[in-house]
């Protein structure tokens, strides 16, 4: 299918829509950060880290060592991904507007895209050298409509003949 390259101007961003769509982004995010931590957390309990990290603390002389509360950090995570998606839903819309204030001054942004043409482009047939080319012939003259004076332009009246004139 033929291409065509074409150059699309970005003038505007919709703020609301940008919104919409960076605190939908910014959730699976969080999301997927909170989830990885589990996973994370689950199988650092797993490993027993946690309890060796508490002897080597015991070792070097904290008196009660380090105590790891997985629900302690579990909260401070959901807290840091809520905050996260509030902050950068922010950002995002904070910057559609920004954008749509400069781009009323330099123009916007220029992109260069390709696009495919919905009709196939129409070639010729290659005609060998030296072969000639049937000629092209004249049209039929036609003879033109005389209209009755009392015709209308909705009004069809017959056609009056029209007489040629001869040189006898």
């Amino acid at each position: 299918m033929p291409v065509q390259r074409v150059r699309r101007v970005i003038r505007k961003i919709d703020p609301w829509t940008v919104l919409k769509v960076s605190f939908v982004f910014n959730a699976i995010l969080a999301l997927i950060f909170v989830l990885g931590t589990i996973i994370f957390w689950s199988i650092f309990v797993n490993a027993g880290i946690p309890e060796k990290i508490n002897e080597t603390a015991l070792l070097i002389g904290l008196e009660n060592g380090f105590l790891m509360d997985g629900q302690v950090y579990f909260k401070v995570i959901l807290l840091v991904a809520v905050i996260g998606t509030i902050l950068m839903t922010g950002f995002f819309t904070l910057a559609a507007v920004i954008y749509n204030l400069i781009s009323d001054l330099v123009g916007g942004l220029e992109v260069i895209v390709l696009e495919e043409t919905a009709l196939p482009a129409v070639t010729r047939p290659a005609t060998p050298k030296g072969a000639r080319t049937a000629p092209i012939r004249p049209l039929p003259s036609v003879k033109p409509m005389i209209r009755s004076k009392g015709s209308k332009d909705g009004d069809e009246a017959p056609p009056a003949p029209v007489e040629e004139k001869t040189g006898t």
